[in-house]
């Protein structure tokens, strides 16, 4: 699920926390090299004062709390605003842990491109061939692994029919679904069931793609089944672990170990003041985008993938090779192998991924030459109002803190 503009009224601003700028080798990200494929003047130093001050200003705004890790060039900065708890004033602080939501695709995305490398699997196998039983006839032999990861299946998002007091109708939209789901335990096929039984969202193989879901929890039974054991134990083993992520894990209940925020869900102006849904069973939504982590453990994970550390350099020219797929907010995005590509006039090519869940946000992007990167999250979502999405300053403030963590000034960033 990826970041919406919305509207969120009445939020309290308060301004907490100072950045710091360490100069240690950023650890597991590549030295500093001279710009691959870029586009304009990638910035070379680090700006603390000014990314605190897009901090706070998303916080002013709206956001009760924003944390981020920014590295360039073997100089870390990380900074905070706001509060984790509108109830008790608790401050955020850079290093909590946090719902990042789809960015759990990259994860996913490397686990099937590891088991490709080892023979177990082609990326243009027909998903029929490994999972007869979910996707039977002609669908299975037309969708295939590579169209699962680049979202170009036309296998419908679930999400709807899981939810579907969000959808609006004569009854408008409302937080019912939300809270029926908060504590129920999903099965991945029972939601897959859902997605396939839902009018296709195009033809296999065609372009643009359509996001979904059900693409994603499709990949992990897929690892399951491949690997013998559960695509949380899998990837945590032979992503996770390898890559030295010390704060990075998939839930095994509805709450996030160690310190981390509260996440308030809006829902587009219908839960006012908004909702915390940090206690959430993440079944709904596990392969697709239940993973927790931290902003230097993203920054981490993303610079070691992307200096082929991860998957080889052959898996990795695979994963960014991208088309245009339209993204759950209408908007087209490029999207590779569980990778989104972000061209910046003036800033350069950056690959990563955004995403959200109830009431959390997180945005993780490498710039391509791995001399830039920055991963920042929020604690609120949804927080427009309902119809036509109109300019508030949340908006305004996200540009800035973008524009900002990219290396751009706001002239050079659109």
């Amino acid at each position: 699920m990826r970041m919406r503009r919305a509207l969120c009224g009445g939020m309290a601003a308060l301004t907490i926390g100072t950045g710091t700028v360490t100069a240690a080798a950023a650890p597991g990200g590549p030295g500093p090299t001279p710009p691959v494929g870029g586009t304009g003047r990638p910035a070379t130093r680090l700006d603390g004062a000014g990314l605190q001050s897009a901090l706070d200003g998303l916080h002013e705004a709206g956001v009760p709390g924003v944390f981020a890790e920014v590295r360039d060039s073997g100089r870390t900065w990380r900074g905070a605003a706001g509060v984790a708890d509108l109830t008790t004033g608790r401050p955020v602080t850079p290093g909590l842990r946090h719902r990042v939501g789809s960015i759990t695709k990259t994860f996913v995305a490397a686990a099937v491109l590891q088991q490709v490398e080892a023979g177990r699997l082609r990326l243009d196998d027909p998903i029929g061939d490994h999972l007869p039983d979910l996707v039977p006839g002609e669908r299975g032999r037309t969708v295939t692994v590579r169209m699962l990861l680049n979202h170009t299946s036309g296998i419908a998002e679930y999400i709807p029919y899981a939810f579907p007091s969000i959808q609006g109708g004569p009854s408008g939209v409302s937080a019912q679904s939300l809270d029926d789901n908060r504590f129920r335990r999903f099965r991945p096929d029972e939601l897959i069931a859902l997605g396939l039984a839902a009018p296709p969202s195009g033809a296999p193989g065609a372009t643009p793609g359509a996001y979904s879901n059900t693409n994603y929890l499709l990949l992990g039974t897929l690892l399951e089944r491949v690997t013998g054991t559960s695509a949380v134990e899998h990837i945590t083993r032979n992503v996770i672990a390898p890559a030295g992520l010390r704060h990075t894990s998939f839930p095994t209940g509805p709450r996030v170990e160690g310190p981390h925020s509260k996440m308030y869900e809006a829902l587009w102006g219908v839960l006012d003041p908004p909702r915390d849904y940090s206690v959430y069973d993440m079944s709904w939504v596990m392969a697709g985008a239940g993973l927790v982590s931290t902003m230097e453990d993203l920054n981490r994970f993303y610079g070691r993938l992307l200096a082929g550390r991860v998957v080889a350099p052959s898996s990795l020219a695979e994963m960014r090779h991208t088309v245009p797929v339209v993204a759950l907010d209408g908007s087209t995005i490029e999207y590779g192998l569980g990778l989104h590509r972000v061209e910046i006039p003036g800033c350069g090519t950056f690959w990563g991924n955004e995403g959200t869940v109830w009431g959390a946000g997180t945005v993780s992007m490498t710039r391509e030459d791995g001399g830039r990167q920055f991963s920042f999250a929020i604690n609120l979502m949804r927080w427009n109002g309902p119809g036509r999405p109109r300019p508030h300053p949340v908006d305004g403030a996200l540009a800035t803190l973008k524009g900002r963590a990219l290396g751009c000034s706001m002239s050079e960033h659109p």
